[in-house]
């Protein structure tokens, strides 16, 4: 399992030679891109819409690799991600993301301090380029790569009011990292994706790259870099019903502040607990009819090693809807089969997409 770790993460870090990161004491990756992993390009004209919602709960806490039950009674998190995409040609694809918390929470041991937040997250403006493609009569491989940016627009400096027993007096205390709804700094998103689709089998394998370099924010915080490396497995076993085993390594370093207002006391928080390795398992169905396609995952972690005491990874359940159609009339010409949900894949008589094994419709 370590040695399976250790090739992922050296994979990734190929993709770019920083180390990586992640706010203190999160129950969850500092990815901002939810259920995003996999994205290629679309056909040009083609929009697509998807949303999906993301659940985080755990209960389980590590110092290490070893449990700490003596940290948080629990960590929890309700997230709704929107990505909105256009084709602009064949090759470039551009996408607006954002997100919203409905809740994140940690409850303190024996259900005490309860700390929360809501609010919107980031902006992500991620555009996508396929680098190559090549259709053949046994299968497609494609190569795309993209570069992003990540706008804070969320809050993240919200703190909470405390009333000193003895003399009464106000003071506000800035919530952890961990709750906030943004990181409060602009981040860059590097991407790659390389895809192998099999026409006969209706098999696929794919992997992505992802490297986002963290940026400062106002209050003097870096959460650092964050690096992750995923491995696909993708089966049609139904006439529109794929399975997809994915396994993906993460890697996080060390939170970084300024060194001025720390000696201030400024922080109220560990950096030394932030950062660290995990290693995940990861089953996924997708169900596609005609333009419209229904996908779910969860997340289930082989190995973890956090620095200092954290909030370890234990239940995150995505599941989502993404729609597509065309803003303007294609190219495709009439009479000709086409996938649905991939229209570049298209033929002169009826087939199967080897992407994603529908079959083709006609073109009126």
């Amino acid at each position: 399992m370590k040695f399976l770790f250790s090739v992922l993460i050296t994979l990734a870090t190929l993709f770019n030679n920083y180390s990586f990161s992640q706010s203190c004491c999160s129950g969850s990756s500092s990815c901002p891109i939810a259920a995003g992993a996999s994205q290629g390009v679309l056909a040009e004209k083609q929009v697509e819409v998807n949303t999906n919602y993301q659940y985080i709960f755990s209960d389980k806490f590590l110092n290490g690799d070893t449990a700490d039950p003596n940290f948080l009674d629990l960590f929890k998190s309700q997230y709704n991600y929107l990505r909105l995409a256009y084709g602009v040609n064949e090759k470039l694809t551009l996408s607006v993301e954002s997100g919203y918390y409905f809740n994140k929470s940690q409850v303190g041991l024996k259900k005490r301090d309860t700390i929360s937040s809501s609010g919107i997250g980031d902006l992500i403006l991620f555009p996508r380029y396929n680098v190559y493609h090549h259709q053949g009569s046994s299968g497609n491989f494609d190569a795309t790569i993209g570069l992003g940016l990540k706008i804070p627009i969320g809050d993240y400096n919200d703190s909470l009011k405390q009333v000193e027993p003895f003399s009464g007096t106000t003071y506000y205390l800035r919530k952890s990292p961990a709750i906030q709804p943004s990181s409060g700094a602009q981040d860059f998103i590097f991407y790659a994706m390389v895809f192998k689709g099999f026409t006969r089998s209706k098999f696929r394998i794919f992997s992505n790259f992802i490297f986002i370099k963290k940026g400062w924010n106002p209050l003097g915080e870096k959460a650092g870099n964050y690096s992750s490396a995923g491995l696909f497995f993708s089966k049609s076993v139904l006439k529109n019903l794929v399975v997809i085993m994915e396994v993906k390594g993460e890697h996080t370093n060390k939170l970084k502040l300024n060194n001025d207002l720390f000696l201030m006391g400024f922080y109220n928080y560990d950096v030394n607990a932030t950062g660290g390795n995990k290693l995940f398992i990861v089953p996924q169905i997708n169900y596609s009819y005609k333009s419209l396609s229904v996908f779910a995952s969860y997340e289930i972690p082989l190995y973890q090693f956090v620095n200092g005491t954290q909030i370890a990874a234990h239940h995150l359940f995505t599941g989502g809807i993404s729609y597509k159609f065309f803003l303007f009339k294609n190219k495709i010409a009439s009479g000709t089969y086409y996938c649905p949900m991939h229209p570049e894949q298209n033929s002169t008589s009826p087939d199967k997409c080897s992407i994603c094994g529908m079959d083709y419709i006609m073109m009126k």
